[in-house]
């Protein structure tokens, strides 16, 4: 039974896998590399490196109703297509998070069936975790690291994988 969860990033994937996480026995841990919550939704003027923005005039294309969390729902005085601060002022009610910048991730599979985690605190110290299972949540507008070496088999599977990872990678740049 898995019961840590490592779940790395604090957007909406994050943020909804942290909340799903205690319905099915599993204690999550977040780590974030940034201090925001909020992924995508936290608009900043200049993007940083590595990562998308959404643009200032933002607004939502579905509904609250289709967009909250069953057991979370939006307020009743938000518009029905949210401008994304409305968003991410909603998201931020879900404060679980972990503020950490994580270095690494790595199965120990052979050994003990476990995750290594590695992150960096704010003081520049790198701490070592284990968890049960990694829930990956960093979204799909940044650019992928690929650790292939680290998966025996890759090099014999029938599909190049790297091949058509970077190039969906390429295709939403």
């Amino acid at each position: 039974m898995v019961h840590r969860v490592a779940v790395i990033g604090a957007g909406p994937s994050g943020l909804a896998s942290i909340k799903a996480c205690p319905d099915e026995g599993m204690v999550p841990t977040c780590f974030e590399c940034t201090i925001h919550l909020g992924g995508l939704w936290r608009f900043k003027e200049v993007s940083e490196p590595n990562r998308a923005s959404i643009y200032h005039s933002l607004t939502i294309n579905a509904s609250k109703e289709m967009m909250c969390y069953s057991d979370f729902p939006i307020p009743a005085d938000y518009p029905n297509y949210m401008h994304h601060s409305k968003i991410l002022k909603h998201l931020k009610l879900l404060k679980q998070y972990l503020q950490t910048n994580l270095l690494y991730c790595r199965p120990d599979f052979s050994r003990t069936g476990q995750w290594e985690v590695v992150t960096e605190n704010r003081d520049g110290q790198e701490q070592r975790h284990v968890f049960d299972a990694v829930i990956c949540c960093s979204g799909h507008y940044t650019y992928p690291n690929l650790p292939l070496k680290d998966f025996p088999g890759t090099d014999t599977f029938n599909v190049n994988v790297t091949q058509i990872l970077q190039s969906d990678a390429g295709a939403e740049r």
